[in-house]
């Protein structure tokens, strides 16, 4: 091969490799993320910042459908780029097709390859290619499965964000103005230690579904940002109480509620050097502003 051959095949396989990292980053590596889908996802979401109206709910799925794209686009342009430099010697075609030797038919070999359609059109004739082929082939079968095992293991994540939401306004709701204290301590303390192991389990989704936090909410009753700062109260309050299991309950309480809030401090650039404060930016970057209390002026 010469100078240019060179060339197109080193650009094509780093374009392969970098899909791979991103893929095993995103969906393999705990707590990671990929550099690719990351910039894409944020993307989505500066943009997102800026629009009004329901339009804006739907840039975390049009961001998470855009990774997808440039997952299949680097891989089609990938392989196609270590094709070019072997055509058309090193494929066979069939009976009426033309001989082309340009990148267009290099897309076309690498995007009947990556989808497994197999038209048999033009075959790789050269032993190497022939097992590139096939790699390739395996490759796009795992890229469907995966970006598949994406979508399906978001929803869950969500879903746990929004019944915690849920939950701690169904309590703002059923316990009113007295909070804490229209319970007894030990009905009380039981749930304060639900809320903290739903609270520990969303700091969980965020860092092993780092695409979760891009997702804004319709309705405000299912947006966490907009309800977290009342399981703050409920551990202050719980822990001003002089029952001692209740007392506990709130201290198991504000240490999940601190541990989301460093979630969103590091994992998400949330400034702010109090839990409150990272709270007080999580809302605001999500526009959902908290309710008031039942009963306050």
């Amino acid at each position: 091969m010469d100078f240019g051959d060179t060339l197109w095949t080193v650009l094509g396989a780093g374009l392969v490799l970098l899909m791979l990292v991103d893929v095993f980053r995103t969906l393999l590596y705990p707590h990671g993320s990929g550099p690719l889908g990351r910039a894409i996802m944020r993307g989505f979401w500066l943009v997102s910042r800026k629009l009004r109206g329901r339009g804006t709910f739907i840039a975390a799925p049009l961001a998470m459908a855009a990774v997808i794209g440039a997952w299949a686009s680097l891989a089609a342009i990938g392989w196609a780029l270590l094709y070019l430099p072997h055509l058309t010697n090193g494929f066979v075609y069939g009976a009426g097709v033309p001989l082309r030797a340009d990148f267009a038919e290099a897309l076309y070999i690498s995007l009947v390859t990556l989808s497994t359609v197999g038209f048999g059109d033009i075959v790789a004739a050269h032993p190497v290619l022939r097992l590139v082929v096939a790699l390739q082939a395996v490759t796009g079968f795992g890229l469907l499965t995966a970006t598949v095992t994406w979508i399906l293991q978001t929803f869950p994540a969500l879903n746990r964000r929004r019944a915690l939401a849920h939950q701690l306004n169904l309590f703002r709701e059923a316990a009113g103005p007295a909070g804490l204290l229209a319970l007894h301590p030990g009905h009380a303390a039981g749930l304060l230690e639900s809320i903290a192991g739903n609270v520990a389990s969303v700091s969980i989704d965020l860092l092993a579904f780092h695409e979760t936090y891009y997702f804004r909410e319709i309705e405000q009753r299912g947006s966490l940002p907009a309800t977290v700062a009342y399981a703050q109260e409920l551990a202050a309050q719980a822990q001003r109480n002089e029952n001692a299991e209740l007392q506990f309950a709130g201290r198991m309480l504000h240490a999940a509620l601190d541990g989301l809030a460093e979630v969103l401090r590091g994992k998400f650039g949330h400034a702010g050097t109090t839990s409150a404060d990272v709270f007080d930016s999580y809302e605001l970057h999500h526009r959902h502003m908290r309710r008031k209390d039942p009963g306050a002026e």
